[in-house]
């Protein structure tokens, strides 16, 4: 029987967290997501992970963080460090989608850069307009965004109705939209490898048990 693996996520994750179990056949991977509003209060993740980590302390064999540092400044890597659980790589969501290459070529070539990914494309109004008060408040965008130059898509899906939403969402800003097809990018390799990892040790366990008892 494979081990009990539990991934705490960010909410921004989850459909691409549940996609990744489902084509991989995990049904011993459990995924408890944090809500994603979250990251406008960054200050509140890594409180809210090692809450769920030390609810599920006892309950599964393995626990891994779908979160890279996320703004917390290195404090959700403290709260990892002591509990000696592993997380996604990388200083954000753009970064591990893009890849680390990639994105720092995307930074350094233009700075102003505001991200999109599938989920964000989604959630804009809710999460950007309505979250920042630009509904509210429409001269706010000249402030927030007066040093931006740029929208960058990252997009996870080749879906027409996004790229649609990521013009709209551009346009609110004012600004011009660039469109990157990025996959899953780090967000697969470093949960699959986890958990190859550790059905791998399980399997060599299992296989050294078997052996022994046989002498």
């Amino acid at each position: 029987m494979p081990a009990s693996i539990l991934v705490i996520a960010c909410g921004a994750l989850a459909r691409e967290v549940d996609a990744l179990k489902t084509a991989n056949g995990w049904d011993h991977l459990d995924i408890q997501c944090l809500d994603a509003a979250l990251h406008n209060r960054p200050d509140d993740i890594p409180g809210r992970v090692e809450a769920l980590l030390e609810r599920h302390a006892e309950q599964y064999d393995h626990r891994f963080v779908a979160y890279a540092d996320c703004g917390t400044g290195g404090r959700l890597d403290a709260v990892l460090e002591r509990w000696q659980v592993a997380r996604l790589p990388g200083a954000h969501c753009y970064e591990f989608y893009a890849t680390a290459n990639v994105f720092h070529a995307l930074a350094d070539a233009e700075p102003g850069t505001f991200y999109l990914t599938d989920f964000l494309v989604r959630h804009f109004d809710r999460l950007v307009i309505e979250d920042l008060k630009l509904n509210t408040h429409p001269t706010l965008r000249e402030t927030l965004f007066a040093h931006y130059t740029r929208v960058v898509y990252l997009a996870q899906t080749e879906d027409a109705a996004l790229v649609a939403g990521a013009q709209r969402a551009a346009d609110q800003l004012a600004l011009p939209l660039e469109v990157i097809q990025t996959g899953m990018g780090d967000l697969q390799s470093a949960i699959a490898g986890q958990v190859l990892r550790w059905q791998d040790a399980k399997g060599n366990a299992s296989s050294a048990g078997a052996a022994h008892a046989a002498h």
